[in-house]
């Protein structure tokens, strides 16, 4: 099997950054997307020591045009072919409902579930050019159940559920897999700022998501990968 055409975004750092080398040590052409341009020129170059070829693609997932303008490049550095794409750009913020305004609630819905649907949205005709597409969504353990504090993320982690498993059916006689990946807690610098009493050095790795994203695109296609656990450490 020749070696996958791969986007990932949120690439810059911590999980996508993890995903994005896992992918470039099979020899992958990898796409990595992200806003800051200094973070994904540093992931390209780790992608070629680790044996794949990468391209930096910047642009914001919260914004449709910039999305559209990105990919334009991206599809010509991959021969307007996706065979994986990974939807791994997202935010978390901890606070009561009382807490949160309006304009926090549709920043967490923006990048966690609008992003989602314009990237995904844009690389449909190239999933479709792949014989082997695959949309691999890295949703939380907050997709799944619900924690204090943390209505916005989890209404957004929720939605980005459903907008899965919507996917799944819809594109299965693309023959497109869909997969959606719960991680747990897992140590990346999302966590700095954020309130809390978090013990990092008990949390998941980004390499432990990242092996679990290339088990889901390497297993057998007739293999159920419909909805896959990070293990805790």
């Amino acid at each position: 099997m020749s070696a996958p055409r791969v986007l990932v975004t949120g690439a810059g750092r911590g999980i996508g950054r993890a995903i994005a080398l896992r992918f470039a040590r099979e020899g992958a052409r990898v796409v990595v997307a992200a806003r800051t341009a200094t973070e994904i020129d540093k992931v390209v170059a780790e992608i070629e020591r680790a044996g794949g070829t990468g391209m930096a693609a910047q642009f914001d997932v919260r914004e449709e045009q910039a999305v559209a303008a990105g990919m334009w490049r991206a599809m010509e550095f991959l021969d307007d072919t996706i065979d994986v794409l990974v939807n791994n750009a997202g935010v978390f913020h901890v606070a009561p409902l009382e807490e949160v305004d309006y304009e926090r609630w549709r920043w967490m819905f923006l990048a966690n579930v609008d992003g989602p649907f314009f990237v995904t949205k844009e690389c449909l005709p190239a999933l479709k050019a792949s014989k082997r597409g695959h949309v691999i969504n890295i949703n939380s353990v907050a997709g799944k159940r619900g924690f204090a504090g943390n209505v916005a993320y989890c209404a957004s982690k929720y939605a980005l559920r459903g907008f899965s498993d919507a996917l799944r059916e819809e594109l299965k006689p693309s023959g497109i897999r869909v997969t959606s990946v719960y991680p747990g807690p897992t140590d990346t610098t999302i966590f700095e700022g954020v309130k809390g009493d978090w013990d990092r050095s008990k949390m998941n790795k980004p390499e432990d998501v990242a092996e679990v994203v290339w088990k889901a695109w390497s297993s057998p296609r007739d293999a159920n990968v419909d909805d896959l656990d990070v293990p805790a450490r």
